[in-house]
C-alpha cells in the first residue's frame, strides 16, 4: 500500500537531490527548467539504475532505467508515493549527468580527466549499457597522483565527497571556451560518448583559470596506464576517424547531457 504520511518528505527529498546535486542533472532539450537524473542503488553488491524525472513543479516521476523493470511511480507534494519509490529515494547515490567532465586536482593541477557516460535509453534501445565514469589519467603521471576511487568511481559513493571537498572539480565550461583545445576520441562504435573500453581525451595546450590548470597530454584509460600498455600520442590519436571537438556544438550538447 502507498505510504501517504511520507509523501510529503518524498516529494522534498527529490528536490534536495536536484538541488544538491546539479552535476547530475541532466536538463530536457525543450524546456531547461525541468530535468532528470539517474540515480543508483547497491542491492546485495549489484548495482540498480533508476532516473528520476521533474516533469512539472509540483511532480516527480521515478522509472527503472530498463522500463520493463517496472512501471513509473508519480512524486507529489500531496499524493500517496509508493513504499518502492521512497526507498529508492532514500538509498540511492545520483550518478554524474551523460557526458560531465570533470578533474582531479593535485594542488592546482589537474592529474586525471573523469568522464561520464550513459545517454537513458529510449523504449526501443537496448538498456544493458548502464551509467558509469571513465577514469583518464594523463599519460606519464605517477599512480599516488591519481584519484583513490580509480578502480571503482561509483563505487562507494565517495564521489560527491570529493566534488564538495574541490577535490573534484567541473572542467566542461572550461572546456567548452576553448574550441580546438580538448578532443574526445572514442573507445566504442559509433559517436554516443565516452564508453568503458579505451575512450581518450587530448588536451593539445595548457588550459587554466584563477582555481587550476588543465596540462596538455593525453588522457587515457587508467587500466591501459597500470598494465603498461602502449598509448598513442597526441598527433596519432586526432589523426583518427571519430574525433570530436568538445568545444564544438556537437561537443558542448555532450558534455551538457542534452
Amino acid at each position: 500500500m502507498p505510504v501517504h504520511a511520507r509523501s510529503g518528505d518524498a516529494f522534498a527529498a527529490c528536490l534536495r537531490l536536484f538541488r544538491s546535486y546539479p552535476m547530475a542533472v541532466r536538463r530536457h532539450y525543450a524546456e531547461h527548467r525541468y530535468g532528470s537524473m539517474v540515480l543508483m542503488r547497491r542491492d546485495a553488491g549489484t548495482a540498480k539504475f533508476f532516473v528520476l524525472i521533474m516533469e512539472w513543479d509540483d511532480l516527480f516521476v521515478l522509472r527503472h532505467w530498463d522500463r520493463r523493470d517496472g512501471p513509473r511511480m508519480e512524486i507529489g507534494p500531496d499524493e500517496p508515493v509508493p513504499p518502492e519509490a521512497r526507498q529508492v529515494i532514500d538509498a540511492c547515490v545520483p550518478v554524474p549527468r551523460d557526458g560531465a567532465l570533470l578533474g582531479w586536482l593535485s594542488g592546482c593541477q589537474v592529474q586525471t580527466v573523469l568522464a561520464a557516460y550513459g545517454r537513458l535509453p529510449e523504449p526501443w534501445d537496448d538498456a544493458s549499457a548502464v551509467p558509469g565514469v571513465l577514469v583518464m589519467p594523463r599519460a606519464g603521471s605517477q599512480p599516488a597522483q591519481w584519484p583513490p576511487l580509480a578502480a571503482s568511481p561509483l563505487g562507494d559513493g565517495r564521489l560527491w565527497g570529493h566534488v564538495e571537498r574541490r577535490q573534484l572539480i567541473d572542467i566542461g565550461p572550461l572546456v567548452t571556451r576553448c574550441p580546438g583545445c580538448v578532443f574526445l576520441v572514442p573507445g566504442g562504435e559509433g559517436d554516443a560518448g565516452p564508453r568503458p573500453a579505451g575512450a581518450r581525451v587530448v588536451v593539445t595546450e595548457r588550459l587554466s583559470t584563477d582555481e587550476f590548470w588543465l596540462p596538455a597530454g593525453v588522457y587515457a584509460d587508467h587500466w591501459t596506464l597500470r598494465e603498461g600498455m602502449p598509448v598513442m600520442t597526441a598527433s596519432q590519436l586526432l589523426a583518427l576517424p571519430g574525433v570530436v571537438d568538445l568545444a564544438g556544438r556537437r561537443g558542448q550538447q555532450h558534455l551538457l547531457g542534452v
